[in-house]
């Protein structure tokens, strides 16, 4: 069941302010949680106790289509949440038709395993996962160099290629409330970064920097808390619970922190502790 839908509004220059989000450390903690950035753009967090994980997904309203960022890791069924979201969001708006884009981060499986229950839901659409789905479904004409646009109805969001941590991976900037949806690239933990990607992931981490040197970026919310309060501390691989959690939101200054980061590693990457992540190389992905 979904836990309380608790209000997160804050001023429009401040990162958004969350109250506390489940995190394992209670028997009795709901499946889902949900909080409000404003209106129209709402955060649901998985529990631990259902998957590792404990994904974050986004959901954004505009006038005409509401865009779901991941449908979560599976081990809960996601759709229930979502559909209250949404439920809640038409009654506010005089039963307004909605259609639902489900579009992923990228294309691991704890960001796609709810797709299954959408993919007959009415007036809904699921993104594929490879690079040309998404490229295609964003109008990206040139991946991963191009800057796709999504209109929702009265509200634009930029898409922006960043693969390296996998082949298909997106963020997504909303000019409206200056937030950068940034998926497993950047978030509080250990950014995991196949070597044999990491040029491919140095060049995203470039790219990112030039975007953000001409939008404003108010925070990033990324895809996972996997760091604590503690500075540069993580919490053991598959941690059942997450006491004392790092915030989600991250500064916009995390940019440049990790394009630094990327541009200092040596060859091949060893992984570097920062205060508010990890760069964490991997072996190489077995081909799919």
């Amino acid at each position: 069941m979904a836990g309380l839908m608790l209000l997160a509004a804050t001023p429009g220059n401040a990162a958004p302010h969350f109250a506390h989000w489940i995190d394992g450390t209670t028997a009795s903690e709901p499946e889902t949680q949900v909080q409000r950035i404003d209106n129209d753009s709402f955060v649901i967090r998985q529990s631990v106790r259902t998957n590792f994980e404990a994904p974050f997904l986004y959901l954004l309203f505009g006038k005409d289509r509401a865009l779901l960022i991941d449908s979560g890791a599976g081990g809960l069924a996601i759709r229930p949440s979502v559909d209250r979201v949404i439920a809640d969001w038409q009654a506010r708006h005089g039963d307004r038709a909605i259609h639902l884009i489900v579009a992923h981060s990228h294309g691991h499986g704890d960001h796609h395993a709810g797709d299954g229950e959408f993919r007959d839901r009415p007036d809904t659409e699921v993104v594929g996962l490879k690079p040309e789905n998404v490229a295609a479904f964003f109008h990206i004409d040139s991946w991963p160099n191009g800057i796709g646009h999504y209109d929702l109805g009265g509200r634009v969001l930029d898409i922006v290629p960043t693969p390296g941590h996998e082949p298909a991976h997106i963020m997504i900037y909303d000019a409206r409330t200056r937030l950068l949806f940034s998926g497993d690239m950047l978030y509080p933990g250990r950014l995991y970064v196949p070597i044999d990607q990491f040029g491919v992931f140095h060049a995203s981490a470039d790219r990112l920097a030039a975007f953000a040197r001409t939008h404003p970026i108010r925070a990033l919310l990324g895809a996972h808390i996997e760091m604590t309060q503690t500075p540069g501390q993580d919490y053991p691989m598959k941690a059942p619970a997450h006491p004392l959690e790092h915030g989600l939101a991250l500064p916009p200054s995390t940019i440049g922190e990790l394009q630094k980061a990327v541009e200092a590693e040596t060859s091949p990457p060893v992984i570097d502790r920062h205060k508010d992540f990890i760069l964490y190389p991997i072996a190489p992905r077995p081909a799919s």
